[in-house]
């Protein structure tokens, strides 16, 4: 005879949480649940279902920092409640950002030294929020300067290298500021400063560099950027600016490539953004924009507001946030120092070079990376007749690796390449095992039948065998994208039978 129970209001207290009704309950999707849900339930719920993300520490995608020190964690725990734009309240807070600003401008060489003011700068949610203040200063200036001269200042533009990344075009859409992309090529996969600068006319209210490339990590040449656009601004009259976008090289270049000349020392050079999530070694939820005098952020962005007690400046595109971040990053600067973070990135450039050595061994793989620079290793496959990078990628992930491939931008686009960051928390024991794991896959892919299947890349064709193949693979039987097929969760999910 079967038993059957019915559960009560109290369930929760007398039994586990996988002894509750609530472990058989869908979860909430569309709609907010009618009652409560016990505080351990819901805990538990969520737990259970977050295990199926990725280790953030084998996400080799992102530049994002994944690990800090438990005292720092304790920081960011202990100040979670901080909403950082009240100033008056946490007036502590507000000062370590101005330090952190101060910290920063000085590791760019800003010239605020030398007429002993504080540096001119913000902490932001990240480099995209960062970029688009910067924009917005260089727009403002530059329509400031139009009108006063008489002349139309409805078409303004920027000049960027075809491999930014998306913010840029944000920024542009969202501002309504045309966007002149120099274009990239086969083996020169950064923005050409000579072809940048003959984009250059009277309507660019700047010309963006990239210190450390999304796609390969490369540095742009920032310093022939700056002596070509000084020419250009002489023959001219023009006086066209340069901004470096540093989110990720400008925590990088200081510590590795002191001599190299890319930052406030170039008198073109008026801006610059670096994420502090990234290589500044702290969590996601904080960048800085840094400029290089008080005269390049126009006066009138600069909002005043007296409702939380004082009279406070602000320029962001948010209003509220958090402290925690910002706190984390001055305690990085500070327990870290320039000795820290030196020895940390060069931690991770020796490991990057581990792992190149090793892909190199395989006479497998192209290097599309280079040692100067962010340390990044971007790789394509020499032979790609059998399979193609995305089958690579996706092969990695069941050993636990998440490896991006990705295409190039356009003119370079039938370019397909792996990409693998290193950050501060992976190690050379790590560099040799991911080693391991892609030649084991290497081999594994050898033995499949002609053409392999590449489920996420390629020209979006449906090999034979199911998969979707390179452009370049010939036995091709629809063009329909996998992710196209209409399959549901619930056609995945076993039905309940109505006993339970």
């Amino acid at each position: 005879m079967g038993l059957s129970k019915t559960f009560s209001a109290s369930d929760v207290s007398v039994h586990s949480t996988f002894a509750s009704r609530y472990i058989r309950d869908k979860p909430a999707k569309y709609k907010m649940p009618e009652n409560s849900t016990p505080k351990e339930v819901a805990y538990q719920v969520i737990s259970d279902e977050l295990m199926l993300d990725g280790k953030p520490r084998l996400n080799l995608a992102s530049f994002v920092t994944t690990w800090m020190e438990p005292e720092c964690d304790k920081l960011i725990m202990d100040s979670m409640n901080k909403n950082y734009v009240d100033m008056d309240e946490y007036p502590v807070t507000t000062e370590l950002q101005n330090r952190c600003v101060n910290m920063i401008a000085d590791l760019f060489n800003a010239p605020h030294k030398e007429s002993d003011e504080a540096a001119t700068g913000t902490g932001t949610v990240g480099s995209s929020e960062a970029i688009m203040l910067a924009g917005l200063a260089f727009k403002r200036k530059w329509q400031n300067k139009r009108k006063a001269e008489g002349k139309p200042y409805d078409r303004p533009n920027i000049v960027t290298g075809a491999n930014v990344q998306v913010c840029w075009e944000k920024f542009a859409r969202y501002f309504e500021v045309e966007l002149k992309e120099v274009k990239v090529t086969e083996d020169y996969y950064v923005m050409d400063p000579v072809k940048a600068v003959e984009l250059v006319d009277e309507n660019t209210i700047c010309v963006a560099a990239i210190l450390g490339s999304t796609y390969n990590g490369e540095f742009e040449d920032v310093k022939l950027l700056n002596d070509l656009l000084l020419e250009k601004n002489k023959q001219t009259g023009w006086d066209t600016p340069i901004h470096v976008d540093a989110a990720s090289g400008g925590f990088i270049a200081p510590f590795l490539y002191p001599e190299l000349e890319w930052d406030f020392r170039l008198p073109l050079v008026k801006s610059i953004n670096v994420s502090g999530h990234k290589y500044g070694l702290v969590y996601a939820g904080v960048g800085w924009i840094i400029w290089r005098s008080k005269e390049d952020l126009p006066e009138d962005l600069i909002f005043h507001i007296n409702y939380l007690g004082a009279d406070q400046p602000t320029f962001t595109l948010n209003f509220s946030k958090g402290s925690s971040q910002i706190i984390a990053q001055y305690y990085q600067l500070i327990r870290q120092g320039f000795e820290g973070y030196r020895n940390i990135m060069e931690n991770c450039h020796n490991n990057a070079m581990v792992l190149k050595a090793g892909l190199e061994k395989t006479e497998r793989f192209k290097i599309l990376s280079k040692d100067i620079g962010v340390p990044v290793v971007a790789f394509s496959l020499k032979d790609r007749s059998h399979y193609d990078e995305y089958m690579v990628s996706e092969h990695l992930r069941r050993f636990g690796w998440i490896v991006p491939a990705y295409s190039m931008p356009e003119d370079a686009k039938h370019v397909a390449l792996l990409r693998v960051v290193i950050r501060e928390d992976f190690s050379r024991t790590l560099a040799e095992r991911l080693v391991f794991d892609i030649t084991h896959v290497l081999k594994e892919l050898d033995k499949l039948p002609l053409p392999s299947v590449s489920p996420n890349g390629g020209d979006d064709h449906v090999c034979i065998n199911g998969g979707i193949c390179n452009g370049n693979m010939k036995t091709l039987v629809a063009k329909k994208k996998i992710s196209d097929i209409d399959l549901k969760e619930e056609d995945c999910i076993p039905k309940l039978a109505k006993s339970a």
